[in-house]
């Protein structure tokens, strides 16, 4: 019997994200992209020509029905994650679900525990924890060369001139807001840099729409740690974060995505005056993501590694809605959780 060497993916839906991703499927060495669904059968195939897909299915159910295929990617508004993610888990597929996992971190401990059950992998679409520059900046946290860490500011925004209404960011019912689009960016950057979740957080926001349209929070840790950091759609492109010490600091202009992705930069600024600057080549943060997740999902058992920072992310986001809705610091337990 052959034995099968690529991870065969499929597609749940057309949403412009998911042109990136099924290039990155088809580049990387250990994927295959074999198919696409729509809740329309024309446009399933149209993207399928566009996109050298060989098999194009007019129902989210239909490809999850095929039993060629071994995973897939969700690139569907975060109000239908929880549903299809769990829909695909029980049909045996591994589900890299696009950001922000989940509306709540109950649907996020939901899609786990069905991707647990079934024994397959599930991990949220973050491509620059993949890129090898994040390994690069933790080798440096982690070495001490910041000296003991003590702050992180962390921004994502873009501007809209006008509000763009009929888009998935700014309706409500779809999951749309600035925290889940951009600021679930600045968490995972700020849970990762300090490598734990915060005892206490606060937030507030601008709402249009009855979605939050910027929102700025205050994080704080044990060990003498405070994070912040705003995101939102009425400033321009902002995407950088700092990691400070109190020997150095680390600063990243574009941690999201490279402003030239052939060569990812950031600089080690010291107390001195001194800077350095590195720079990391020949790296494709979305190819590692995919390469990533296949390799995990052929390595057996069910992960839990994969999906702990998506719900740890979710439950932050979580007690920052609960801060705004109640304009008060919100205390969180030992393992996150707002209490």
């Amino acid at each position: 019997m052959m034995v099968k060497t690529k991870v065969q993916w499929g597609v749940l839906g057309t949403a412009g994200i998911a042109k990136k991703v099924g290039e990155a499927i088809k580049m990387a060495e250990n994927a295959e992209l074999v198919a696409v669904a729509s809740r329309s059968k024309t446009r399933a195939k149209q993207w399928s020509k566009n996109n050298q897909v060989e098999h194009a299915y007019g129902s989210y159910d239909e490809l999850l029905a095929d039993p060629r295929i071994d995973a897939v990617y969700i690139p569907l508004p975060p109000s239908m994650h929880a549903e299809w993610t769990i829909k695909a888990a029980d049909q045996g597929k591994h589900v890299l679900c696009e950001k922000p996992l989940s509306v709540t971190v109950d649907e996020a401990i939901a899609m786990s525990n069905a991707c647990k059950t079934n024994q397959v992998q599930l991990m949220d679409g973050v491509m620059w924890v993949h890129h090898d520059r994040t390994s690069k900046m933790l080798e440096l946290i982690e070495n001490g060369s910041l000296g003991e860490m003590r702050r992180v500011t962390a921004t994502f925004t873009f501007n809209w001139d006008q509000i763009p209404y009929d888009n998935i960011r700014v309706r409500k019912e779809l999951g749309g807001g600035s925290l889940g689009d951009l600021g679930y960016y600045c968490i995972r950057a700020i849970l990762w840099a300090f490598n734990d979740c915060p005892t206490r957080v606060f937030a507030t926001a601008r709402y249009e729409n009855d979605v939050d349209y910027n929102l700025t929070a205050i994080l704080w840790f044990d060990g003498q740690r405070m994070a912040s950091f705003d995101c939102g759609f009425d400033t321009g492109m902002r995407k950088w974060f700092e990691i400070a010490g109190t020997q150095a600091s680390l600063i990243c202009d574009d941690f999201t995505v490279p402003w030239k992705p052939e060569t990812a930069r950031f600089w080690i600024h010291r107390a001195n005056g001194k800077d350095m600057e590195h720079r990391i080549s020949g790296c494709a943060q979305e190819v590692k993501m995919i390469e990533c997740f296949s390799a995990a999902t052929q390595n057996g058992a069910f992960n839990s590694k994969l999906i702990v920072d998506a719900i740890n992310t979710m439950n932050v986001c979580d007690a920052l809605k609960k801060s705004i809705e109640l304009n008060q610091v919100i205390d969180l337990n030992k393992k996150g959780i707002p209490i």
